[in-house]
């Protein structure tokens, strides 16, 4: 599990840099990071609607999609799609402010319809309590949204907004509809800081860098996932010897420090 939570920080860290800032005054991504990983990588990890309520798919969610609000370094709760958001005096609605200008990877816009489209098809942890819960999601205009409630639910943004759920880490819906669910399986599209380049299911997937990444540009041209979880011990021993430096606890709290832009070639997790 802390292996677990090291990789996550990588991840997230590799993903959204540190500020905000102007992508086209940042440095170009060069490099590739290879990752090591103890689970056989499985194409559901790769799609929001089937987030288990464990923690390891987060470590690919985080890389090539974007959610609504996700936690970040220094914030459980760090608006990130949704700029702002606010709940009713009555606790029967919670409504966001979208991000405006932001699209998918392969060029669709961002908006409300999407958002709608996400919640709607999620059906992974927690899938019946929220959908029971929610009684209507109200598109107000392109770039606001608002989801009523039967009762009032405290623990509404807890399920929705957390790791608890992948509920509120958005899809594209045209792109969606166009090649069907399992067009999308083979070849998944986000919001995130990393696109799809390809995929041995169970063995690698490689990203490669979305430089119009809203936050900041990935300081990684591409990154390498492999997996070990099925290799014998000696032959995952192996695989971790090529890839080679094993990222620490400190090595992740003095990136944070001093920025990441110089991270190891590969690390294991």
């Amino acid at each position: 599990m802390k292996k677990l939570a090291v990789a996550m920080i990588l991840v997230a860290t590799l993903a959204v840099g540190l500020s905000s800032g102007d992508v086209a005054a940042q440095p170009q991504p060069e490099g590739q990071l290879t990752v090591a990983f103890d689970v056989s990588i499985a194409l559901t990890f790769l799609d929001p609607a089937e987030t288990a309520g464990i923690g390891v798919p987060f470590v690919f969610l985080y890389a090539l999609h974007d959610a609504l609000i996700k936690p970040l370094p220094g914030n459980d709760m760090a608006p990130c799609l949704a700029e702002s958001w606010k709940e009713s005096p009555n606790g029967l609605s919670y409504e966001f402010k979208l991000r405006e200008g932001l699209k998918f990877h392969n060029g669709d816009p961002f908006t409300a319809e999407d958002v709608r489209f996400s919640f709607l098809r999620y059906r992974g942890a927690a899938a019946k309590l929220l959908h029971d819960r929610v009684k209507a999601v109200d598109i107000i205009d392109s770039h606001r949204i608002r989801f009523v409630l039967h009762t009032p639910w405290p623990d509404f943004l807890a399920f929705y907004a957390t790791p608890a759920t992948g509920a509120a880490w958005i899809v594209p819906k045209k792109y969606i509809e166009k090649v069907g669910e399992e067009g999308f399986r083979r070849q998944p599209v986000g919001l995130g800081p990393y696109r799809f380049a390809r995929m041995t299911p169970g063995i690698e997937l490689v990203l490669e860098a979305n430089e119009q990444y809203w936050r900041n540009t990935p300081s990684v041209k591409r990154v390498v996932i492999k997996s070990v979880g099925g290799a014998r011990p000696g032959q995952a021993g192996a695989q971790r010897s090529r890839a080679a430096r094993i990222l620490t606890p400190d090595w992740v709290d003095d990136s944070e420090r001093h920025g990441l832009r110089a991270p190891p070639r590969a690390v294991s997790v």
